[in-house]
């Protein structure tokens, strides 16, 4: 058996727009995703988060279901439009009662509650000023951390600032995947570090807690020996793995990857102290991993979220995909944290996001052998000496997945958006025996 110590802590994870709802009640301002979503062609079949899972107001089943399965965490994100409608000033007191509510609830039931700050719902006046292009988006998140802190620090201890800056930058603002939609190369660069600046600002905000910032993270491996694809894993490496970690942990960015975005941009909106600032200390380190990436040179330039590098292709590794189209390896994120071990030993991990979609109802076989591979990922790590303390399945529910609306599902727990009805799947039961149990 495969076990891990008693204080090993296990959660799930959701975010606020993708099971909230209640988009226009109790004063909740427009995010970005609200605007997004509106806007013709950019969702799949149309779908929004105006009603998601109605977590909202369904919460108290959704505890008892948290629960039931034993989980010792509930990681969630809270709605900064729902706390400060136009992203600065007045303060909706209607809506932090909401997230008051919930840490209540969760602690009554023995969960701890483990918020976000921000998951990607901008309030849309900071977008309509500039958004995360913007320095002052970054002072306008540090005073709403410090009033969330405030009004609910008398009960949670564990604070994340961001969820994946690097979606937030380059799929917002390289490619405009996401919202708000925008396609400015140079303007993904500026977001980036904004974003950076404001985990550094709100880490400063929330004294007397312990802080941390999640990152999505893949290792990157080149589909050859050649120098071309060499090359082209050290780019996407940085782009996605250093670009973030280094200026966090280090403070200080990849002189590489400063040098391959010469032609995007000179850096120059980084004032003195930033870098100081963004490497403000931190508890923990939050792991998002999902998927490997193989990479190599191609030919031609395409669009790409990888500013500077759009003439690296991303191959195929010939491994299962998840319905999303996600290889599944879980190699991968056994890999991803001995490096991070490597190179950050002093630091405590915890995998913040894991999981996989599957065109499944309540028999959903292939996520329970996806998680029973990365649980015992984690297992190896830990045996391997790496600070790993705790896993969050992604996710708790059924929801709102972004771009692919509700066309993706990655719960562990089945919801039917007609009824709102939500039925354990054969994962939960799996993940509640690993709980249960300790290990596998």
């Amino acid at each position: 058996m495969t076990t891990f110590e008693p204080d090993f802590l296990w959660g799930a994870a959701t975010s606020s727009y993708q099971i909230e709802g209640a988009a226009t009640e109790d004063g909740r301002g427009p995010s970005i995703w609200d605007t997004f979503c509106a806007t013709p062609g950019k969702v799949d079949n149309g779908d929004t988060g105006a009603i998601a899972v109605d977590h909202y107001h369904r919460y108290p089943e959704d505890v008892a279901i948290m629960r039931s399965l034993g989980l010792g965490a509930y990681r969630f994100s809270i709605a900064w439009p729902r706390v400060q409608p136009l992203g600065s000033g007045a303060v909706n007191r209607r809506g932090l009662d909401f997230y008051s509510r919930l840490v209540d609830t969760l602690l009554d039931n023995g969960i701890q509650p483990w918020p976000t700050l921000y998951h990607w719902d901008l309030p849309q006046p900071l977008e309509d000023a500039g958004g995360w292009p913007e320095r002052d988006t970054a002072l306008r998140f540090a005073e709403y951390a410090q009033i969330t802190h405030e009004a609910l620090s008398d009960r949670v201890t564990h604070w994340t600032t961001l969820n994946e800056p690097w979606c937030s930058a380059f799929l917002g603002y390289a490619t405009g995947r996401h919202a708000p939609g925008r396609q400015d190369p140079a303007a993904s660069i500026r977001a980036t570090h904004h974003l950076l600046l404001a985990h550094g600002l709100a880490a400063r905000a929330v004294p007397g807690s312990r802080v941390g910032v999640t990152l999505n993270l893949s290792p990157v491996t080149p589909g050859s020996s050649s120098a071309e694809d060499l090359d082209a894993a050290r780019r996407i490496d940085g782009l996605q793995n250093r670009l973030f970690l280094d200026p966090v942990l280090l403070a200080e960015y990849p002189d590489d990857v400063v040098r391959d975005l010469k032609h995007v941009t000179d850096f120059g909106f980084v004032q003195e102290d930033d870098l100081k600032t963004i490497a403000a200390p931190i508890d923990f380190l939050g792991v998002n991993y999902y998927s490997p990436m193989l990479v190599g040179h191609g030919t031609e330039p395409r669009p790409s979220a990888y500013v500077g590098s759009e003439h690296v292709v991303h191959l195929d590794g010939g491994r299962a995909r998840t319905s999303i189209g996600w290889e599944i390896d879980a190699r991968g994120l056994l890999d991803l944290l001995v490096r991070l071990e490597r190179d950050h030993p002093a630091i405590p991990l915890y995998v913040t996001e894991n999981g996989a979609a599957f065109d499944d109802e309540v028999h959903d076989a292939g996520r329970v052998a996806y998680l029973d591979g990365h649980v015992r990922a984690c297992a190896e790590a830990v045996s391997r000496g790496v600070p790993l303390k705790g896993y969050f399945a992604w996710s708790l529910l059924d929801n709102f997945e972004w771009s692919f609306g509700y066309a993706q599902r990655f719960g562990l727990v089945h919801v039917d958006h007609s009824t709102q009805r939500r039925t354990l799947k054969d994962s939960a039961r799996w993940y509640a025996d690993v709980i249960r149990r300790g290990g596998l």
